[in-house]
């Protein structure tokens, strides 16, 4: 048996009997240094200090090579940890969890906040452009960060992105006797060194509005104009419909528009930007960085030879080299069942690709005319877009 225990800036005095039980009782304890020096000497088992990197260690804690043993995580352990990598490797009937309360519960508590309307967002192990994503005006954000700088990296992030007169509250060592609070704004952090653990409560003000909902302005993306326009992208979005747990292939990703807001869409989904140039590929990361999904793949290369070692999606976006022979069967192949392709194009001969590929596979033909109403003298008249037609199939089970 696994023994998972979370716990707090507060240490010893914080758990709980059946925690405390289940420690003396192990032959072995794992967990960060300064998680190993809050337990008593009264804790007899031996104590090992995770390794960097700790996946392998991990891996043989979850197949039981050290036999039954106690990992100490920070907080809740299935709120965001290690809890939760083991009881998905393990099994959830070799894992038993002591959580602690969690340092996002604790600071919604010191800043008056209802849990349900906080957003949090973990920087830890990861760019803090993963707060971009959460960067609206209103919305109130708790935020995990690493090390002494993390809460300037965070707050430089924050003015970057445009909202640096947003309130920035630094919570130090909650829970336990050390406990500090800074109140300060994102733009008067960014040089701010804190306690090595410490979190940031965020409340968003100014900036722009980039909302969740796909359809961002083109403007917020950068690149060489190789991108699915704002509408026609909304509606692309609406037909691929990001689902928890699913990957999306964006082939022929250009600026990396569709793959960055499924994500934004839905943040328990993936995606694999595919693309043959390396200026567009250096853009779609940039793009994916400064946006808040850092996560996001990107592979360079021709498709379809670039799809072959890539892991099945659970839906497939073709903006791109629609007409290269075999690309389309190449993706509907690896298609599950139930999985959605959704195809884009502006050219004839991509129009005779995709009613082709309808007449095999079945799906939907759209044909998307947008206009916009710009000056034209002293009047004004429209200016139409690329007519694009968009193929739209489900792959019947």
């Amino acid at each position: 048996m696994l023994t998972v225990i979370g716990i707090g800036a507060d240490g010893w005095a914080g758990l709980g009997d059946a925690a405390r039980a289940a420690l003396c009782d192990t032959a072995l304890i794992v967990g960060a240094q300064r998680q190993l020096d809050l337990l008593p000497a009264e804790v007899g088992a031996a104590r090992r200090p995770w390794p960097s990197p700790m996946e392998p260690l991990v891996d043989e804690l979850a197949i039981g090579t050290h036999g039954d043993a106690a990992v100490l995580a920070s907080g809740d352990p299935l709120l965001h940890g290690v809890g939760a990598t083991l009881v998905r490797k393990a099994g959830p009937d070799r894992v038993r969890v002591f959580p602690h309360p969690s340092a996002f519960a604790l600071a919604c508590a010191r800043m008056g906040w209802a849990q349900a309307g906080v957003e949090l967002v973990s920087a830890v192990g990861r760019p803090p452009q993963a707060v971009a994503r959460a960067l609206q005006p209103g919305r109130r954000i708790v935020a995990y960060v690493t090390g002494a700088r993390g809460a300037a990296q965070l707050a430089r992030v924050v003015c970057e992105s445009g909202f640096g007169a947003s309130a920035f509250t630094i919570l130090e060592q909650l829970g336990g006797p050390q406990e500090q609070r800074v109140d300060t704004t994102a733009q008067q952090a960014i040089d701010h060194a804190a306690d090595p653990l410490h979190l940031v409560a965020v409340t968003v003000s100014g900036g722009p509005a980039h909302a969740r909902t796909p359809g961002l302005a083109d403007e917020a993306y950068e690149g060489d104009g190789q991108l699915t326009k704002r509408h026609v992208r909304a509606m692309t979005l609406a037909a691929l419909a990001p689902l928890p747990g699913e990957l999306l292939w964006d082939v022929g990703a250009g600026s990396g528009s569709v793959c960055i807001e499924w994500l934004r869409a839905e943040p328990g989904a993936s995606a694999i930007a595919v693309e043959r140039r390396e200026d567009r590929a250096e853009a779609i990361a940039a793009n994916a960085l400064r946006l808040g999904v850092p996560e996001l793949r990107v592979v360079r290369g021709p498709a379809p030879d670039a799809l072959r070692e890539l892991p099945a999606p659970g839906a497939v976006f073709v903006g791109g080299g629609i007409t290269t022979p075999g690309l389309l069967d190449a993706c509907w192949t690896a298609l599950p069942d139930g999985g959605r392709l959704v195809a884009n194009t502006v050219t004839l001969e991509g129009e005779h690709v995709v009613a082709a590929a309808r007449r095999i596979h079945g799906g939907s033909l759209t044909r998307i005319d947008v206009a916009h109403a710009e000056p034209l003298g002293a009047f004004t008249s429209w200016r139409a877009q690329r007519t694009v037609v968009q193929w739209s199939v489900t792959k019947e089970r």
